[in-house]
């Protein structure tokens, strides 16, 4: 299994493309789509702090830690892969296993509440289970963050604890980390409960 393996992932109503610096100018115009960088309890780069970011996590992919995608909105009509919306990775990647988790995820303020989440957590978790042949996947976030311990509950995932004072953020405020997890023999269920959801969903304009 190679998890640092280049690959696009193309949904209903977004595309994953792999992270690159071209990705740089559609990240600071999503990040700006309700300056995401003023929610004090996520990471996401303001727009001088953005090059940076992403060359942080373009190392850590060369290092074999991480992998990054840049989320893109599909047209409706053509499906093709349109605007950059967000941005998502894989990380925690334990190849004994194996394991890794999902996150650093965020989406412009926009296509929040579209279905763009659901169908990125589809694409990124069939693809951990299904092509890659993970045995578990975790979501880690802030118990501060209840927009996203809710959404990711709505997963399907099941909650496996908080590690308290478990990061210090760049406020210097200490985070107490919530950790859920969806095991491989959970993910038919979870996969159906998604593919409902977004067959309900409109996609975003």
């Amino acid at each position: 299994m190679d998890l640092i393996e280049s690959v696009t992932l193309r949904g209903k109503y977004v595309t994953l493309e792999p992270l690159h610096l071209d990705h740089h100018d559609g990240l600071v115009a999503a990040a700006s789509d309700g300056e995401l960088w003023n929610l004090w309890y996520t990471t996401v780069p303001r727009p001088e702090g953005m090059r940076g970011d992403i060359e942080r996590r373009l190392a850590a992919q060369d290092a074999g830690s991480e992998l990054s995608f840049t989320t893109r909105l599909n047209d409706p009509l053509t499906g093709e892969a349109g605007r950059i919306i967000g941005l998502t990775s894989y990380y925690a990647i334990d190849l004994a296993v194996p394991r890794l988790a999902i996150g650093a995820t965020w989406n412009a303020a926009s296509a929040q509440g579209s279905g763009t989440n659901p169908d990125s957590k589809r694409l990124l978790l069939a693809h951990a289970f299904e092509t890659l042949g993970c045995e578990v996947v975790e979501f880690h976030t802030h118990w501060m963050n209840t927009q996203s311990r809710e959404a990711i509950a709505r997963l399907g995932a099941k909650q496996d604890g908080i590690l308290r004072a478990h990061r210090r953020l760049a406020n210097g405020t200490l985070r107490d980390t919530v950790v859920f997890s969806i095991l491989a023999v959970e993910w038919p269920q979870v996969r159906s409960g998604l593919d409902y959801r977004l067959a309900k969903k409109r996609p975003a304009q």
